[in-house]
């Protein structure tokens, strides 16, 4: 398999040449030989882009990928370089999912009023945003 055209290691690991030729620009797959100027990879390509591809499908940015392939000492197992990747992207997922079931609030609960005119719904909502009296509490 050595001395593969980009044409066929981009069927063989299931995407297209030039998202090859970005991920070499962005430092994630390593330049390939040239044969008469054209690119050559060698069998460990198609791996490599396979990976790439599962991190890119959990949500992975290239810098977080380039992260997981380079960013760790080589003895750094790769499930351990996952799980910490893993660890900070769940967070975001987390923060993602709060703001999604916030809109998802918004998106069907708001605007079940009466108002005619927008201004109405602006004093409606200004007096809705008021800070209320606080209580003071009986001992």
């Amino acid at each position: 398999m050595p001395g593969l055209p980009i044409g066929k290691v981009a069927r063989l690991a299931g995407v297209r040449a030039s998202t090859i030729r970005y991920y070499e620009l962005a430092g994630l797959v390593p330049k390939p030989m040239r044969q008469s100027g054209q690119r050559r990879y060698g069998p460990e390509a198609a791996a490599r882009l396979r990976i790439i591809r599962i991190a890119r499908d959990a949500g992975f940015t290239i810098a977080e990928t380039r992260t997981f392939l380079s960013g760790f000492s080589a003895t750094t197992p790769p499930a351990e370089r996952w799980r910490a990747l893993a660890q900070r992207k769940l967070s975001e997922l987390d923060a993602q999912a709060e703001r999604l079931a916030r809109m998802r609030k918004l998106l069907t609960s708001s605007f079940h009023c009466r108002c005619l005119r927008i201004e109405d719904c602006e004093r409606a909502l200004v007096s809705l945003c008021a800070p209320r009296p606080r209580r003071v509490s009986a001992r």
